[in-house]
């Protein structure tokens, strides 16, 4: 696919965090006496028109602190199919769309550590856009966690807007919400999509939020791999990964949108945990 300088940017700027991360996260499980890595699978996707559709990379680590995450990145193109292309900020008269990202989710071998979600994107249909956000789940919640991962996001957005935390939280509580279970999938973060306009302003944001992910989850890992949990502990956390798996399936609109322009299906689906209980 021809790539704008936008595109690119965006692009390059996606690849270099997932890099920055996934060392991190192998640098965590060394400390743990791990030699697990991540492994790094490309793939290929054709637009329904035949026509180079782009692609991405599944990266997938299994070890002894994080029993699964993926950090995935991909870089797609081409036209959305039928009626889903009114479901889409700017694509119902042209459905033409160009999109590149990075998801992450990471499901924990120690329940007293928090399951996280994050995502960063940039689209373009007849609009352009960026969304993402990050967002904290923890089988065992602490306070103190919860309050430092949510000043962590709070900071990253402070410079942007004054009303950006209060508006982005506030959109993570609402849309990271089970309402058949009438509970939320955790304890929040932000999230935002649609900002659209002033394309470096915009993207300085994504970036700032990338960067306080990055530095925060780690901190709040450390802290909690090595507690001791029982048996009723690891019960907790299949059940509450249970809940995440069904909003991902039913809600998410991140795996509704991978589905339905031929992602990769492992990619798509790296967010469900490995194991999970339903009582």
């Amino acid at each position: 696919m021809d790539l704008d300088p936008e595109q690119t940017t965006a692009r390059i700027w996606f690849e270099q965090l997932r890099d920055q991360i996934c060392a991190e996260f192998v640098a965590i499980e060394r400390e743990a006496g791990s030699d697990a890595d991540f492994d790094y699978t490309p793939w290929d996707r054709t637009d329904p028109s035949g026509g180079d559709g782009g692609g991405g990379v599944r990266g997938v680590m299994k070890g002894k602190v994080f029993e699964k995450v993926g950090v995935n990145v991909s870089t797609v193109g081409g036209a959305f199919e039928g009626e889903f292309a009114k479901s889409i900020h700017g694509a119902a008269e042209d459905p033409t769309f160009f999109a590149t990202g990075i998801s992450l989710v990471a499901h924990m071998a120690n329940p007293h550590v928090p399951a996280v979600h994050m995502n960063c994107r940039f689209l373009v249909t007849t609009r352009r856009w960026f969304g993402g956000g990050a967002d904290l789940n923890p089988p065992l919640p602490y306070p103190e966690d919860t309050a430092e991962f949510h000043a962590a996001m709070k900071a990253a957005c402070d410079p942007h807007g004054a009303d950006y935390y209060e508006r982005y939280s506030k959109w993570a509580e609402d849309y990271f919400y089970i309402p058949h279970r009438k509970v939320h999938r955790g304890v929040g973060g932000i999230f935002c999509d649609h900002l659209e306009g002033d394309f470096a302003a915009n993207f300085a944001f994504i970036q700032d939020l990338g960067r306080a992910f990055l530095d925060v989850y780690p901190k709040i890992v450390r802290r909690r791999m090595n507690l001791p949990f029982t048996p009723a502990d690891t019960a907790q956390m299949l059940e509450w990964r249970g809940r995440y798996a069904e909003f991902n399936l039913v809600y998410d609109r991140g795996t509704l949108f991978g589905l339905k322009t031929g992602g990769n299906i492992d990619a798509i689906l790296m967010s469900l945990p490995p194991l999970a209980t339903w009582s």
